[in-house]
């Protein structure tokens, strides 16, 4: 296939390229200024409107990821309008393009999150859930409406509702990797709410999985079909590392420091599972925590 990706060089959108061209595919990155124009890149700057259609044209798939990261800070109202724009002004400009196209794309996935469903317990919840309350649900929401322009132009949209992706290279894993190397882990709040996760690897083999697969069209949960407690993740990485984990951050102190963004993204239980991936046979390589958390620490440490 010929794959364009925006977000190429984020955790998931750099191991996917990796992947994709491992397989054989080539990868055409969407990328903004400064970066020199190069042919396995093509310059956008969504706020201004600029992405030239004809750049477009001659692929076979694309995949969408750009997105400011949520938990990069508190949420203030100006934050919250930055995570907004990030994905929504980019999602209509790329939509708006490949409606352009003479020879379309066979399929557009696209980034959203299992934030989708909101806090909803230990319920288990597919991709038939309903949305939930609150920032994160509404903001999903919001991005897969955007997304959805896509199938007005007759292609084929999925609606890509990740998990926790861990890798020992970024995102939520990395950020706690000090912590509890230093014997400084621990549960946060009750513990008793749920964590679905995914290990990179299988994130980007899931991935390739909706480009390949004409049966998926709608949401699909990129999640691993065992979900956690915060307390066993807490329990399993500890171990993993050889280290105590006796802390516990009470759920006022997260609240605290963080407003909103810890209970909805921290404190907020969501046990998502991947039912439409298990479909369509999607073999998960690292099913079960313990042995994602070995694999993933052990590539970081062997790189």
């Amino acid at each position: 296939m010929r794959v364009l990706v925006s977000g190429a060089s984020g955790l998931v959108g750099a191991a996917l390229a990796a992947h994709l061209r491992a397989c054989g595919d080539t990868v055409v990155g969407l990328a903004r200024r400064p970066a020199p124009p190069a042919p396995e890149r093509i310059l956008w700057e969504p706020a201004a409107g600029e992405l030239a259609a004809e750049s477009q044209e001659g692929f076979d798939a694309v995949v969408h990821l750009a997105g400011a990261s949520i938990a990069a800070r508190r949420w203030s109202a100006a934050r919250r309008a930055e995570l907004r724009a990030s994905r929504l002004v980019g999602t209509r400009l790329l939509c708006h393009r490949l409606g352009q196209l003479r020879h379309k794309p066979g399929v557009l996935a696209s980034a959203s999150a299992v934030g989708y469903y909101g806090d909803r317990g230990a319920v288990e919840l597919d991709e038939a859930a309903p949305r939930g309350r609150g920032f994160l649900a509404t903001l999903a929401g919001e991005w897969e409406e955007a997304a959805a322009a896509a199938a007005q132009c007759g292609m084929r949209v999925v609606r890509l509702r990740f998990g926790v992706v861990l890798s020992a290279r970024g995102g939520a894993l990395a950020r706690q990797l000090p912590l509890f190397r230093w014997g400084l882990g621990g549960r946060l709040g009750s513990g008793d709410q749920y964590l679905s996760w995914i290990a990179v690897d299988d994130a980007v083999a899931a991935i390739r999985q909706t480009l390949l697969q004409p049966a998926l069209a709608g949401p699909v949960n990129v999640v691993a079909p065992q979900p956690v407690t915060n307390a066993a993740f807490t329990a399993a990485l500890a171990g993993i590392l050889r280290r105590p984990a006796r802390l516990h951050v009470p759920a006022w102190v997260l609240r605290l420091l963080l407003g909103a963004l810890a209970d909805e993204a921290l404190l907020a239980s969501i046990r998502a599972v991947p039912r439409r991936l298990l479909e369509t046979s999607f073999r998960f390589g690292y099913p079960e925590l313990e042995g994602a958390l070995r694999h993933v620490l052990g590539a970081s440490a062997a790189a």
